[in-house]
């Protein structure tokens, strides 16, 4: 008869997990720290197309300029949400997934802990000898403070528990004990750690949810009223209502620079920039003056004013060919080098017959140099010019499409004013007035006065990220350099001796164990009449 072939014990199909240990297995994987450490590398790189690509939230022009240049890859990409990265449904996935991960993760080890927390040290080893330090001595008998029984135990227990331990007496059939254990704000420093990350990526999201930022350019003499429609760029966050903008004001009345006049070196280079303003807090606010400078932002309504740049605004007045003021007030002109040669570029779309365009440079000293040309000496307004060029035509203002204030578009207009034509450029100092040719108008330089260019930062998250990202070096400091230990003090009789044993374990490294094991022998030493290490191996051999 053939013998039958044993099974082996692996062999055989595994049990079905079924649809409700399906679920226990995934939410057993999706709460492990492994599982959380991914999601928060993925997070990472998830939000790497956000600086990739422009984002609608941020700046819609640039997206609707990338689809037109991009015909292809564009639609492509704006299904996969790649121009609103940080409002996806796949980022946002992934941030609930890695907030569910976290909580997971916390909440078990919370309770652990609060067990442990509750529950005594573990009890006295039989064999003390066994453990990595141990020490036993004698208690020598006779002496005038000799301790009883009871005094040992009790000096033991009051000596562990001053020095941080968690103590409990212990009595068994070997002997009288005394059982401690430190380190449990170890993991609690841990449990704060992630805790408090966990803090952090929630006041992060409520502050790109409810926050907002802004830019405005205020001229001297001009006040920025915080609605949107004083804002030059606005971009607010997912969750902003407009209805929740605190309703202050902010005049500029006067700007100043130093510049450095005694260093060879660095002369001219700026010092200091100071911005003089009047502030209102709320419509009924009395106003109050203050400085804004760089680094030293105005807080207002719970919002951050910071001053981020500063130029030239000459006051330009430019009538039309009819006669009629189709332009006056400040043009703001873009600072190019360290003597504030500045770009200007005007646009005049409601002049007629034809609309107007200039563009050139101001000049805040201006000099000629050795070819002829113009340039700035000096970046304050010691002899202040402008030199233009003009156009006639159409601006390209009414097609729809975005554009940018500091470039005209002269590709559907007519050259009026350069160097190249006959007419040549304009040249205007402060006070002075050109006729344009062909009667299509003039323009006047009446002034010039200074800008700054200030951003407006509101995010409720920003004191909330403080404080966890605080915590959260708190707690990783402290579940680093806290040691788990563990102490138990024994008195045993033996041969009508009395002799006191005590051993230490550390939970995980602990390079400091063997300090603590010297420490606790000297404080023994002081506490009752030991027998020396001499003495006690003489005992031993004897």
């Amino acid at each position: 008869m053939a013998k039958q072939q044993r099974k082996s014990k692996g062999s055989g199909d595994a049990p079905a997990l079924g649809f409700v240990g399906s679920l226990r297995w995934i939410w057993t994987q999706l709460t492990s720290m492994p599982t959380a450490l991914f999601l928060l590398l993925l997070l990472a790189v998830a939000a790497v197309p956000g600086s990739i690509f422009p984002q609608r939230d941020a700046n819609p022009e640039s997206v609707a300029q990338y689809l037109e240049q991009h015909t292809v890859a564009g639609p492509w990409l704006d299904r996969f949400q790649m121009f609103e990265v940080y409002s996806s449904v796949w980022f946002s996935a992934i941030y609930i997934l890695l907030f569910i991960s976290l909580i997971g993760c916390i909440v078990p080890r919370v309770k652990k802990h609060a067990k442990a927390l509750r529950t005594p040290p573990p009890r006295t080893p039989a064999r003390l000898e066994r453990l990595p330090q141990y020490e036993s001595h004698e208690i020598l008998e006779g002496e005038a403070d000799t301790p009883t029984d009871a005094q040992v135990i009790e000096d033991s227990f009051k000596i562990l528990k001053k020095r941080g331990y968690r103590v409990e007496r212990r009595s068994d059939a070997t002997g009288e004990s005394v059982a401690a254990e430190r380190g449990y704000t170890r993991e609690i420093g841990n449990l704060v750690f992630h805790i408090s990350l966990m803090g952090v990526l929630a006041s992060a999201a409520i502050g790109g949810a409810y926050g907002y930022t802004g830019q405005r350019v205020v001229v001297e003499g001009e006040t920025f009223v915080n609605s949107l429609v004083s804002y030059d760029s606005f971009t607010p966050g997912t969750g902003f209502n407009a209805d929740n903008l605190p309703p202050f004001a902010v005049t500029l009345d006067k700007f100043d620079i130093i510049f450095d006049r005694e260093s060879e070196s660095h002369f001219g280079q700026p010092l200091d920039f100071t911005a003089h303003v009047t502030v209102r807090d709320s419509a009924d606010a009395q106003p109050e003056e203050d400085d804004l400078k760089v680094n030293h932002p105005l807080r207002i309504s719970g919002g951050d004013v910071y001053l981020v740049g500063n130029g030239y605004a000459p006051v330009i007045t430019v009538k039309d060919g009819k006669g009629n003021v189709s332009y006056s007030g400040p043009a703001v002109s873009i600072p190019q080098d360290s003597v504030y040669t500045s770009m200007f570029v005007l646009k005049v779309p409601d002049a007629e017959p034809s609309q107007l365009g200039f563009q050139g440079f101001l000049l805040p000293t201006a000099l000629v140099d050795e070819n002829g040309f113009g340039i700035s000496g000096d970046p304050n307004a010691i002899n202040p010019q402008l030199h233009l060029n003009s156009y006639f035509g159409d601006l390209g203002l009414d097609d729809g499409n975005p554009q940018n204030v500091f470039v005209l578009d002269t590709d559907k207009m007519d050259p009026l004013n350069s160097r190249d034509l006959d007419a040549g450029g304009i040249i205007l100092e402060a006070g002075q007035t050109y006729e344009l040719p062909n009667g299509k108008g003039s323009i006047t330089f009446d002034d010039l006065k200074r800008y700054v260019a200030l951003d407006i930062n509101y995010d409720p998250g920003k004191l909330p990220i403080g404080i966890f990202s605080g915590l959260a070096l708190i707690g990783l400091a402290v579940s680093l350099f806290t040691p788990r230990r563990r102490v138990w003090v024994k008195l045993k009789h033996e041969n009508g001796k009395r002799t006191i044993e005590y051993a230490m374990l550390a939970r995980g490294e602990d390079p400091r164990l063997e300090r603590e094991a010297a420490e606790l022998q000297k404080i023994f030493d002081k506490a009752w009449p030991l027998a020396s290490q001499e003495q006690n191996q003489g005992a031993v051999n004897g």
